[in-house]
């Protein structure tokens, strides 16, 4: 498990003291630590507790773990023991459910149980109208052909010419865009009105989707082309036109498409893919793309996990297909990101220490009480070169905004932590000096800003990254994107748009952002600051971290191995 900054909120001490008054309980510590044990979790994005291994964070008596705790719960009878059988009051049920994977919120169980259940039935049921057989293979042939497929992706193909959902699986560089990109060929060559959309999590994941998509079908015929190139690609929460409270797409409001592909699927939480069920159609079809391997989401229920669990594969069949091929030969990085996916710990410290000067991964060990002077020499050079792009650029100048935008995915420094000797926070203020409290209004130009919330009416999405400008001697952002129609929410531009620091509810400095941030994102070089942890840190944590490097990655540790995830 990932350690974590402290994730007790005001949720859980409230909820210990409301629950039981609601119920009618007499007052009982353990009782009280479940509460909030489970409540962190929540914050955590964690739908369960598991009864093995040690104490929870909000278990401050682990003595009595986890059998005190789960007495608890039967004096005050919110499950029962074995020779109990009547039901609870159906009145009132429970709040939490004890199952063989551990104890949860019964409200956020039965989300989940609905939504892998709507999941499954998408994937049983055929598109309408069907195509025939002879119809279906001959499409995944041509799209074999054309792409040269192996045996699974053309599986791919012709599973979205047959069926409601379909989950295409896979590592970096195993072909996942180059297969997305072909059956989406085949399903405007077999059914050519049909709508179609393209999302991702994040702005800057869908702009990256739009492009990948793009590239990919440079190959095809220049009709196909033109059809691939016109399918609207957006972040999910602008196609389910989120309100901030809500979405305006819903049940009584539908989406109207025939086919949504939504890329980055790891990045899902529980709450959002329950939206887009909603939202879709039930006649729809669903492809969700993304890698299991990554990191779960920051909020609670992670969605693409659940579905690797054997039991949910079985239950998708032929609709879950994941590629293991790869294609793409990314070196010495392409072998430790492999390593860790497998769980070869051993192996990866092995590939570290037997590095040379030619490998795009580099090792660097060092003392962990300050940040590395190579570190901090390497970032004030990229902060130079956005300075000098940023000083460089007036509004209308839209090749210099796009290569100053480009200049952001040059470097980035990615660590699991916001606070710490090693937190993006003791970076980035670093890095700005007597600036880096004064926020982006104040900021030099050239400083790249995240965006640490969903804003729909500034067309952000949390995770995007700009950068600060200077627009008739004020600061304004410059972010990816373009207006659209309608949309008066910044002043926009072909391929980039600008937005006022005050219409920012949240933003930080971006030199160094955590390793959850990046997720959707990818850039020329990445260095990974990887502390110890009071625990051993999760490998998907540094997995998701390597990946995000396209040329070369830089991995700064302390000496020993407790920074070495498991």
């Amino acid at each position: 498990m990932t350690p974590h900054q402290p994730t007790l909120t005001p949720l859980g001490p409230a909820l210990a003291e409301a629950l039981p008054r609601l119920y009618g309980l007499k007052a009982d510590p353990l009782l009280n630590e479940l509460i909030q044990a489970l409540s962190a979790a929540l914050v955590r994005g964690d739908l369960q507790l598991p009864l093995e291994g040690p104490a929870p964070e909000g278990i401050e008596s682990a003595e009595h773990w986890p059998e005190g705790h789960r007495q608890a719960l039967v004096r005050c009878g919110w499950i029962q023991r074995a020779e109990q059988t009547s039901a609870p009051e159906e009145d009132c049920p429970s709040p939490v459910v004890l199952n063989e994977r551990g104890l949860g919120w019964r409200r956020w169980l039965m989300l989940l149980e609905a939504t892998m259940a709507e999941l499954e039935q998408r994937a049983r049921l055929a598109v309408q109208p069907p195509l025939s057989l002879e119809s279906r293979q001959a499409a995944s042939e041509r799209a074999r052909r054309r792409g040269t497929l192996d045996p699974r992706q053309q599986e791919a193909v012709e599973a979205l010419l047959s069926q409601g959902l379909v989950l295409l699986g896979g590592g970096p560089g195993t072909g996942k865009t180059s297969t997305v990109m072909q059956m989406l060929a085949a399903v405007l060559e077999e059914r050519p009105a049909w709508r179609i959309h393209l999302a991702a999590p994040t702005g800057k994941a869908a702009a990256r989707l739009r492009q990948a998509i793009t590239v990919a079908g440079s190959s095809l015929s220049r009709p196909l082309r033109l059809q691939l190139a016109a399918i609207p690609c957006t972040t999910l929460h602008r196609l389910l036109e989120s309100r901030g409270d809500g979405f305006g797409r819903n049940r009584e409001q539908p989406l109207t498409l025939d086919l949504l592909v939504v890329d980055e699927v790891s990045m899902l939480d529980l709450p959002l893919m329950a939206a887009l069920l909603e939202a879709l159609p039930p006649a729809a079809q669903l492809l969700l793309v993304g890698d299991p391997e990554q990191l779960a989401p920051v909020g609670p229920g992670a969605v693409l996990q659940e579905l690797q669990a054997p039991a949910r594969r079985a239950s998708l069949g032929n609709a879950a297909i994941e590629l293991t091929t790869a294609y793409r030969n990314d070196g010495a990085l392409a072998l430790a990101a492999e390593r860790l996916r497998r769980g070869d710990g051993r192996g990866f410290l092995q590939g570290l220490s037997q590095l040379g000067d030619s490998d795009n991964l580099s090792w660097w060990r060092c003392a962990s009480g300050r940040l590395p002077t190579a570190l901090l020499k390497r970032l004030q050079a990229h902060q130079a070169q956005l300075s000098e792009l940023a000083s460089r650029w007036t509004p209308g100048q839209h090749e210099l905004a796009l290569e100053l935008l480009a200049c952001l995915e040059r470097c980035v420094v990615l660590a699991p932590t916001r606070r710490g000797p090693w937190g993006v926070e003791r970076l980035n203020q670093q890095l700005l000096g007597a600036d880096w409290s004064r926020g982006p209004g104040g900021w030099p130009p050239g400083t790249p800003v995240l965006c640490q919330r969903n804003l729909p009416e500034q067309g952000l999405a949390n995770g995007d990254v700009g950068v600060v400008v200077k627009a008739e001697g004020e600061r304004r952002l410059l972010f990816w994107g373009s207006q659209e129609p309608g949309d008066d929410s910044g002043e926009g531009m072909a391929g980039s748009r600008l937005v006022h620091p005050s219409r920012m509810a949240a933003a930080e400095a971006a030199f160094a952002i955590t390793i959850h941030k990046s997720q959707g994102s990818q850039y020329q070089e990445v260095l990974v600051l990887m502390p110890e942890g009071e625990s051993r840190w999760d490998r998907r944590l540094l997995y998701t971290a390597l990946t995000r490097a396209r040329q070369e990655a830089v991995l700064i540790t302390p000496e020993g191995q407790g920074w070495l995830p498991v």
